[in-house]
C-alpha cells in the first residue's frame, strides 16, 4: 500500500529493471492481469501493476471518479514510490488513463502502449446493446462473468476454448465494487477525450487492439493511431477486447518488440 492523493492505494511489483506500469481497464483489478504476460515482461522490467481508485483493495477517497483523477492518482502513486519514468501500457479506461498522464506528466512517460483504446468515446460507440451489457451491474456474479466473456472474446472462440477460460478465470480476482463500476462507467461517458491534444504527444507509441473488438469497435484505434504523431497501429485479426488473454504469447512478443 502507498498513500496517494485522498487514497490507499494497492500494488504490486514483479522483477527488476527499467520501470513498466500497467493500468487496467473498467471494472478490473491487478489480479486480472495474464499471468504469462507478467512473467515474462517481468524478466527483462521492473512491472508494476496497482488497483485503480475504488477497486480492489484500493480506497475510494472522497474525490470524484474522472478519468482525469484516474491519471493524477496513477502519477502521484509512481512519484511515492520514486520512480522518474516509465513505460506505460494502458489496456481499455486504462489506455484512456495512460494518455491522460502523458498529457499532464510527459517527463514521466517513456514509451506509450495503448491497448484497446480510443480518442473519444463517441467517435465510433459499441453498439447500444453492447454498452447496456457491459454497464449493468445486476444479477449474479456467474451470469454477470458470462456477460463479461461475451463482450471481450468472440462466440467461436468461447465454444472452442474452454479450459482456457478456466485458466483465466477460475483464480481470486479481487474486489470489484459495483458502486465503483458505476462511478468508472460514470468517469468514462464524461471524459471529454483527448483527440485534439494527443497530436502534440511526441512518445513513441504502439496502438494494439483485436480486430473484432465488440466494446471499443477497432476503428477507435485506426483513428486514434491517425492522430498521433509517433505511433504504430498493429490489430490482430480473430481477437477481440481481450485480446491478451486469447493470444498470450504473440501479444506478449508484440510488446516486448516495441520496447526493446
Amino acid at each position: 500500500m502507498v498513500r496517494v492523493e485522498d487514497i490507499s492505494m494497492s500494488y504490486r511489483v514483479y522483477g527488476s529493471g527499467y520501470p513498466l506500469l500497467l493500468i487496467m481497464g473498467y471494472g478490473g483489478t491487478m489480479n486480472l492481469w495474464e499471468e504469462r504476460f507478467l512473467r515474462s515482461l517481468s524478466k527483462k522490467y521492473k512491472v508494476i501493476v496497482f488497483d485503480n481508485r475504488g477497486m480492489g483493495e484500493t480506497s475510494s477517497g472522497h474525490k470524484p471518479f474522472t478519468i482525469e483523477q484516474f491519471a493524477e492518482d496513477t502519477y502521484e502513486m509512481l512519484v511515492a514510490l520514486k520512480i522518474e519514468s516509465a513505460h506505460v501500457l494502458g489496456w481499455s479506461m486504462g489506455a484512456s488513463i495512460a494518455q491522460e498522464l502523458a498529457l499532464r506528466h510527459p517527463e514521466i512517460v517513456n514509451k506509450l502502449i495503448l491497448y484497446a483504446s480510443l480518442c473519444h468515446p463517441e467517435i465510433f460507440p459499441p453498439e447500444p446493446k453492447v454498452l447496456f451489457r457491459l454497464e449493468n451491474t445486476l444479477g449474479i456474479p456467474s451470469e454477470k462473468g458470462y456477460e463479461w466473456l461475451r463482450l471481450i472474446f468472440p462466440p467461436e472462440w468461447i465454444k472452442n476454448n474452454p479450459d482456457r477460460i478456466r485458466e483465466i478465470f477460475h483464480r481470486p480476482l479481487g474486489v470489484m465494487n459495483p458502486d465503483s463500476i458505476l462511478k468508472q462507467a460514470d468517469a468514462i461517458n464524461k471524459w471529454e477525450g483527448s483527440c485534439n491534444r494527443i497530436p502534440f504527444l511526441k512518445h513513441e507509441t504502439l496502438v494494439i487492439d483485436g480486430k473484432d473488438d465488440l466494446i471499443l469497435p477497432s476503428e477507435n484505434a485506426e483513428y486514434l493511431a491517425s492522430r498521433l504523431p509517433n505511433s504504430k497501429l498493429i490489430l490482430i485479426p480473430e481477437a477481440g477486447h481481450g485480446l491478451m488473454f486469447q493470444k498470450p504469447d504473440k501479444f506478449t512478443l508484440i510488446i516486448n518488440l516495441f520496447l526493446d
